[in-house]
């Protein structure tokens, strides 16, 4: 399985990405070796997945995604999905 997420950063901002296994994507942003964007905004928080059956879903939803204004993005965590 695949999956495009957004986390919530300490600072409140949102940051989008993919992955095919998500306990571990968090764990390597929080550990600080995650993306160059979270690494001086850790911790970062869950709060948003989708489940995806191939990789290239999964990066097209993160392109849309990133796409988005934050207001969309927040709508979309509010409606949204976050499988833990």
């Amino acid at each position: 399985m695949n999956y495009t997420y957004i986390v919530e950063c300490r600072d409140k901002s949102l940051y989008t990405g993919w992955t095919a296994d998500l306990k571990k994507r968090i764990e390597v942003h929080n550990s600080g070796k995650g993306a160059k964007y979270t690494r001086s905004r850790r911790p970062v928080k869950l709060v948003y997945a989708e489940e995806h059956t191939t990789k290239s879903e999964a990066m097209k939803r993160e392109y849309a995604i990133k796409r988005m204004t934050r207001q969309e993005k927040l709508k979309l965590i509010k409606k949204g999905s976050c499988p833990e």
